[in-house]
């Protein structure tokens, strides 16, 4: 097989990417996905990402080294093995990030990635379809954005609470200023899940140019003479070659892509040769770089009405499947979280530097299932972590999951950052109109007091688990750590670009769905823009 393009990954990046290139009837792209067709109706259920995460057929399963910086735990790191890719699988909540991350990109010598360069991209994207109308917001893209269809009572007494604790309201945190609390808004399209395939893959594969290849793991990029010439992969058959004409471009994401580069012989000598692979680019940057945004989720007990509650029957499930059914409503369409909040731990800082994720349930792994007791969970995590991870090779099988190595709270602006948080979300809970409504914190709990800041921390660290963002192993830029260039092109390598969650030299302040996809579009802007040169 030979394409002009082939894109390994058909996740956020990737299925943008792949529409893109596609729409240009002149060259052929190939789709290559790891994982099965999203063929799963949990997929689309918005609620089903407690049926997909976690399940192998749908998820990588990755699991973290034990790390200090969590009390030496090891924590599972759920990433999307499906078309779709972890859109299919998310929580299905649309942050674009600050204004102010993509000018420090840029200011890092990315140049094309201020937010003035970026900001059009987001509006292509997607169709806002939510209450509050701007020009800042697009209303013709592929994505459907809306306003979550569910409230509740605890969320808007949280809001309330927050609101008279100091904190602003704000009608869209996508806008130039993301400061506020509000609910959060959604990639929903009605009552369904509206993930980068059912977005930019679905509407294009009636193309004759593009070619989907699903259940086909990619061991490695083919390097000839200092040139990407295709792909190595594993099908059902056995191995195969797949060949690029013009371009191979990674979208495996954070884990996916740098695991593909240093199997392909770029990476770190010392690294790559004691698992015996040849050399073939030396860039020392592949896998570094690590970043990760931890949660620390306080639980509050609550007289309110809460999903726990609301679901701990047989009869209520097929109250709330029935609703689901007929109207495309109801808890079923519940987003991971219902409310946010991006706020400050100290007023003299520019921009917003913790976020709120609240939950109208509590679960101690939400795998078991949620609390027999009606609570809430107030999710909080710091925006720009410092401490940086790494990936490295388990061995130069593909099938050997990478050794990750997050680095949790490696600094000390990390540590107080996240108690603060934490201190911020146990003082909402306890201002009215919330506090007469909270029975009992369930934790930290009593025996931790609000100003403890070392047994705060310690909670944190013995509890906190990844709120799925892991970014940056392939980052861009143009000192010695950076892979790729701000084209997207590898270093040292023609005809070979990396286009996801890893080319970010910094993490986004906020969840990371909506940056890979315009990551993918910008991507794509960029490769025509050579075709047509």
């Amino acid at each position: 097989m030979e394409f002009d393009f082939i894109i390994v990954g058909a996740g956020s990046a990737g299925c943008a990417l792949a529409n893109r290139l596609s729409a240009d009837g002149r060259v052929t792209v190939a789709l290559i996905e790891a994982g099965p067709k999203d063929s799963n109706p949990w997929i689309h259920i918005p609620v089903g990402y407690f049926r997909t995460m976690g399940n192998p057929k749908t998820d990588w399963m990755y699991q973290t080294q034990r790390d200090a910086g969590i009390a030496g735990r090891s924590i599972a790191w759920p990433r999307g093995r499906v078309l779709g890719g972890s859109s299919s699988i998310n929580g299905l909540l649309y942050v674009r990030g600050q204004p102010q991350d993509y000018d420090h990109w840029a200011q890092l010598g990315c140049t094309g990635w201020s937010w003035e360069n970026v900001q059009p991209l987001f509006k292509r994207s997607e169709t806002w379809s939510g209450a509050h109308k701007t020009d800042e917001r697009g209303t013709d893209g592929p994505l459907s954005v809306q306003d979550s269809r569910l409230k509740r009572q605890v969320i808007d007494t949280w809001l309330d609470a927050a609101e008279a604790a100091g904190y602003k309201r704000t009608k869209d945190y996508n806008a130039e200023d993301q400061e506020g609390v509000a609910y959060f808004q959604l990639t929903m399209k009605g009552g369904r899940r509206c993930s980068s395939a059912a977005a930019y893959l679905k509407p294009a594969l009636h193309r004759e140019n593009l070619t989907v290849l699903t259940d086909t793991q990619t061991e490695k990029v083919l390097i000839e003479d200092g040139r990407a010439s295709g792909i190595s992969v594993k099908r059902k058959d056995g191995m195969e070659k797949i060949f690029a004409r013009r371009e191979v471009i990674l979208s495996a994401g954070a884990i996916g892509s740098p695991q593909i580069l240093m199997l392909s012989g770029v990476g770190d000598p010392s690294e790559l040769k004691p698992q015996g692979i040849d050399v073939r680019v030396a860039l020392k940057g592949v896998g570094k770089n690590l970043q990760d945004h931890l949660q620390a989720r306080p639980v509050f007990k609550t007289t309110l009405s809460t999903i726990n509650v609301e679901t701990n029957s047989l009869f209520k499930k097929g109250m709330m499947a029935m609703q689901y059914a007929l109207t495309q409503r109801g808890p079923m369409t519940m987003a991971a979280s219902l409310g946010t909040g991006f706020l400050k731990t100290e007023q003299r800082l520019e921009t917003p530097d913790i976020q709120f994720h609240i939950q109208p349930w509590s679960a101690d792994k939400p795998s078991e299932g949620p609390h027999k007791f009606s609570a809430f969970t107030a999710s909080v995590l710091q925006l720009r972590p410092e401490s940086a991870g790494h990936l490295s090779l388990r061995s130069s099988n593909m099938n050997d999951h990478p050794e990750i190595h997050p680095n949790y709270l490696a600094t000390e602006r990390d540590c107080k950052t996240l108690v603060k948080g934490i201190q911020i979300a146990r003082k909402i809970a306890r201002t009215d109109p919330l506090k007469s409504h909270i029975t009992e914190e369930h934790a930290p709990g009593a025996n931790v007091a609000i100003d403890d800041e070392d047994a705060t921390l310690d909670w944190a660290r013995r509890t906190a688990v990844t709120i799925y963002h892991p970014t940056g192993t392939c980052k861009m830029g143009i000192d010695d750590m950076s892979v790729v260039d701000p084209r997207l092109r590898v270093k040292g390598i023609d005809g070979l670009r990396v286009a996801d969650a890893s080319i970010m030299p910094k993490i986004v302040s906020g969840n990371t769905n909506a940056p890979c996809i315009m990551i993918g579009e910008k991507a794509a802007d960029l490769i025509l823009e050579d075709l047509r040169s």
